[in-house]
């Protein structure tokens, strides 16, 4: 019987401001993923699943600032982002 794929989660931090690229501020698997996730919502703070992209970004170091070849991944997901704040409260 094959057992079921541990969740996995990444974390990314980008502030204009202060940097040129967005960067890893956590990453995990199994329990540490559900952290993760759990502090997330704990902070409203959206979350966007793709898993092929988690696997990707889960090979990166902590605070270390994603690759051009990502640039357009993760422009995917800030538009997500972008998106979901524009959106009334409900």
């Amino acid at each position: 019987m094959a057992q079921a794929p541990r969740p996995q989660a990444v974390a990314l931090r980008y502030d204009p401001q202060r940097d040129a690229a967005p960067k890893v501020v956590a990453k995990g698997q199994g329990r540490w993923a559900e952290q993760i996730l759990r502090t997330a919502r704990q902070h409203y703070i959206p979350i966007h699943h793709d898993p092929q992209l988690v696997r990707v970004l889960s090979h990166l170091r902590l605070d270390q600032e994603i690759p051009p070849q990502l640039y357009q991944a993760v422009a995917a997901v800030l538009a997500f982002l972008y998106r979901v704040q524009q959106q009334p409260a409900r």
